[in-house]
């Protein structure tokens, strides 16, 4: 019987994150975590002679959320370009995945046509040594630019 080694398990601090903003490639040594989702819209189908709704898929929406130390105005240079002159910044964000530990390799994925949603203005707290922040986003589109090798358990 097969099983999964625990060193193939992937250790989420090991990676990076980069950003592409107006070809401008840079590291996102500020981030905390990143997660991206996939959801898959879906019509209901009735169908004559049964009384239950089937389901068919019909699109998808792509978003996810990033948590940030607060420690860059990027994001609320985007949003301020947006509100006083009405231009939306587009951009790509690149996540990999390096554990040099296990042996399935590393995986990279692009998410294209990024657009945050919400940004902090400004923020303070006095309850707290490091300040951090949490965007939500959207992506228009998707890549596996590298994936992770298949490995087979002992």
């Amino acid at each position: 019987m097969s099983t999964l080694k625990a060193w193939d398990t992937i250790n989420g601090a090991l990676g990076t994150c980069y950003l592409n903003i107006d070809g401008k490639k840079e590291e996102v040594l500020y981030l905390k975590n990143i997660e991206a989702k996939v959801k898959k819209t879906k019509r209901e189908i009735k169908v004559l002679g049964q009384t239950g709704t089937k389901h068919k898929s019909s699109g998808w929406i792509g978003s996810g959320t990033m948590k940030v130390y607060y420690s860059t105005s990027k994001f609320r240079e985007m949003m301020l370009k947006y509100i006083k002159e009405g231009k939306d910044t587009y951009f790509e964000i690149i996540i990999e995945n390096n554990d040099p530990s296990s042996d399935i390799g590393r995986q990279s994925i692009a998410l294209k046509q990024v657009n945050i949603d919400n940004v902090v203005m400004s923020k303070l707290d006095i309850n707290s040594t490091e300040l951090d922040e949490e965007l939500s986003f959207t992506f228009n589109d998707i890549e596996i630019l590298e994936s992770f090798v298949p490995v087979v358990g002992e």
